[in-house]
């Protein structure tokens, strides 16, 4: 084969490879950017990787507000078992949120998360979560889900966000992916006629 002719074959293995690690990114960039988010607290998402149980307890303490969530195509109630707590920083924490599947059939859900001030996700870390894993709930069923956390002492030793005094923890809760399809009823089919029957 020619130069040429083997130039361009190089250059064709090139841009093949590259338009697959394209496609192959932008259908990882969605875990990735979470993956990140929950390593650094980035954009307001709890630290989740990583995360040991307090070391020492500050002297300082903040008020820990909880905000719960529910999208429209998700037939459940959710709320928090309470509003807010004081917490000393370093001071291990366990709350609750109640979660009531509304419908006549089971659902699985999940939750996404989020902490307000963005700046102060940091330092919220997050020992244990209903949002780690999908939750299903059968017809009509009533849960407690747990939360332990603690506010890490370094918030109030960060010039940046000493001033922080209240956060909130947000939930929302989703369909599971792939759940509307596992509900949909299966289509009915014709009765066909018996026989001996026809005009």
């Amino acid at each position: 084969m020619s130069r040429p002719g083997r130039n361009r074959w190089l250059v064709a293995g090139v841009l093949f490879a590259v338009v697959g690690g394209m496609l192959g990114l932008s259908f990882a960039s969605a875990t990735l950017y979470r993956m990140f988010c929950q390593a650094t607290g980035y954009d307001g998402t709890p630290k989740t990787t990583d995360v040991a149980k307090p070391t020492r307890r500050g002297d300082e303490t903040v008020v820990v507000r909880f905000d719960a969530n529910v999208n429209p195509a998700l037939p459940w109630r959710f709320e928090p078992a309470q509003r807010q707590v004081t917490v000393h920083t370093g001071e291990e924490t366990l709350v609750h949120f109640n979660a009531t599947n509304l419908s006549d059939h089971p659902i699985t859900g999940t939750a996404t998360f989020s902490v307000v001030p963005e700046k102060a996700a940091a330092y919220f870390d997050k020992l244990q979560c209903f949002c780690f894993s999908e939750q299903t709930l059968e017809p009509k069923q009533e849960v407690s889900m747990p939360v332990v956390f603690y506010v890490d002492p370094g918030l109030y030793e960060d010039p940046t966000t000493r001033d922080v005094k209240t956060i909130t923890l947000s939930y929302t809760f989703f369909r599971a992916e792939g759940e509307a399809e596992q509900q949909k009823p299966a289509p009915r089919l014709a009765a066909a006629p018996s026989a001996g029957t026809g005009g």
